[in-house]
């Protein structure tokens, strides 16, 4: 009982990784895109109560063990991540900008597991693993 969540009426434990890509899987996260990419996630997962337990910005992917509450559905999670980071990095730098002129930073799909058959530990050592191979300083929350 001491890991979950609670609020006025619930408590609750539902984790989910989530993976989603750039379009193309072109590697504009490199530098300080994806360091400005993981603040923005970060801010936004705050703003919706959503707790990150781990997460990796790669070159041209995103990793995240995301606590949801119960109030959000996944997709829509899935969605104030992926297009409010996408909104502000398309206004912040014009390379990117320039690089996706459509407006569409992300890929449409992403990938949802619940950790309920795989333990958190397990989740976690794996994100662990898919860090980039130059020193990142550590995305944990």
């Amino acid at each position: 009982m001491e890991d979950y969540q609670r609020s006025s009426y619930t408590v609750w434990d539902c984790k989910c990784h989530l993976v989603w890509s750039t379009k193309y899987r072109y590697d504009v996260l490199a530098s300080d895109v994806g360091l400005r990419c993981r603040d923005l996630i970060r801010a936004i997962a705050q703003a919706h109560d959503l707790q990150i337990y781990s997460g990796v910005v790669n070159k041209d992917h995103v990793h995240l063990l995301v606590g949801i509450p119960p109030s959000l559905s996944v997709s829509t999670a899935v969605q104030f991540l992926k297009g409010n980071s996408s909104h502000k990095l398309l206004n912040e730098y014009k390379s990117v900008r320039r690089r996706y002129w459509g407006k569409h930073l992300w890929a449409g799909a992403c990938w949802v597991a619940s950790s309920g058959n795989v333990t958190v530990e397990e989740w976690m050592e794996y994100i662990k693993n898919q860090k980039p191979p130059e020193p990142d300083d550590n995305f944990t929350v």
